[in-house]
């Protein structure tokens, strides 16, 4: 199918989801309208650019055939030969474009997302390097316009996290940040060194796509709901009623804790939020597992386990072993730079570029 026709397709199915956001009886549809909504976000862009295409192709067309006419005079043909020349230097990249668009969604690319970063080996430095990664992510958003939410958070003596919950909304977050799952590890000289050895530590990152309640069906019959006291670093009382909640999905053991809160509703409220999103992220593994589809991808398939990238201090440098990138200027990448940007997109054209070989085959 060449793009022409795959284009007319698109049209047509944007014009039918229109149709359908104007129904009244779809309207009162929730599930409905939330995700023809979504569909008709993505199918506007891909209308756009299809449209400036055609006009393209058109303006090619009508440029040859003045080109070809005798009856023209030369000026006219000459004016048609710039907007010949023109269509032909921009008609490759516009179908580069068409292509990519084209390429099969990922129905998660437009959710918010549960940002989850938790301490791993290397002890105090590694809770500080979590923390560290947290600051990465929240100055990152603050450039693109986001937002961030703290769901849960297990804080250290020593200014880092033994864990850190956050809620991320904004545009296209899941997009942006969903290469991010893994293991990222920090090479420097910690601040409780006294002979400048350098050390290295390691947190481990996980971007899940957030759920809605229409994603994930949860009975109540099926969670068995904990309240605690809460407690902050060295594990002190911080709060003097049981305002922490622990909710276990019985048939899954899937559990989560939230204590930020001081209410216990909002707390539970936030529990629930992580839960059904850790709940849509399995679900989404288990059916990718069961089609065979679990692409051992250039980027990573999103293992937390999977070392992605490496932060080394005394070189200056941020290493992205999936796409074998390196840029050196560690500091603008861990304040949300334009070296963190390069970084994600590069990761982002690795992706597409091996879908397209994919269909190629």
């Amino acid at each position: 199918m060449d793009l022409r026709e795959q284009g007319t397709k698109i049209l047509s199915r944007f014009a039918a989801v229109e149709r359908d956001l104007q129904n009244p009886d779809v309207v009162r549809d929730i599930s409905r309208m939330t995700a023809l909504n979504r569909e008709y976000a993505d199918l506007k862009e891909v209308v756009t650019a299809f449209k400036a295409y055609i006009k393209m192709l058109d303006s090619k067309e009508e440029a040859q055939q003045v080109m070809a006419d005798p009856k023209q005079d030369n000026d006219f043909k000459n004016l048609a030969q710039l907007d010949y020349e023109e269509a032909i230097e921009k008609i490759p990249a516009m179908e580069d474009e068409l292509k990519l668009m084209l390429l099969p969604k990922d129905e998660d690319d437009s959710r918010n997302v549960m940002l989850e970063i938790r301490a791993g080996t290397g002890g105090d430095e590694a809770a500080i390097f979590a923390g560290d990664l947290f600051r990465m992510y929240s100055a990152l958003a603050a450039v693109l316009g986001w937002r961030v939410e703290i769901q849960d958070a297990s804080e250290t003596e020593k200014g880092g996290y033994r864990e850190v919950i956050a809620r991320i909304a904004g545009h296209n977050v899941f997009r942006q940040l969903k290469f991010e799952s893994g293991v990222h590890r920090v090479q420097r000289v910690p601040a409780t060194e006294t002979q400048g050895r350098v050390h290295t530590s390691a947190a481990t990152v996980a971007v899940l796509p957030e759920a809605e309640e229409i994603d994930v069906k949860i009975e109540d019959k099926d969670l068995r709901i904990d309240v605690f006291r809460s407690s902050g670093p060295g594990g002190q009382s911080v709060n003097t009623t049981d305002s922490a909640v622990r909710i276990t999905h019985i048939p899954t053991g899937l559990s989560v804790a939230c204590q930020d809160e001081k209410s216990q509703l909002k707390n539970k409220d936030k529990a629930m939020k992580i839960l059904r999103s850790r709940m849509l992220a399995a679900k989404r593994e288990e059916a990718a597992a069961a089609r065979g589809a679990q692409r051992s991808a250039m980027v990573g398939s999103g293992d937390r386990s999977e070392k992605i990238r490496t932060y080394n201090y005394p070189q200056n440098r941020v290493s992205d072993h999936r796409i074998e990138m390196t840029v050196h200027n560690l500091p603008d990448v861990m304040v949300g730079g334009k070296n963190l940007f390069e970084i994600l997109n590069a990761l982002q054209r690795a992706d597409e570029a091996e879908r397209l070989a994919a269909l190629a085959e």
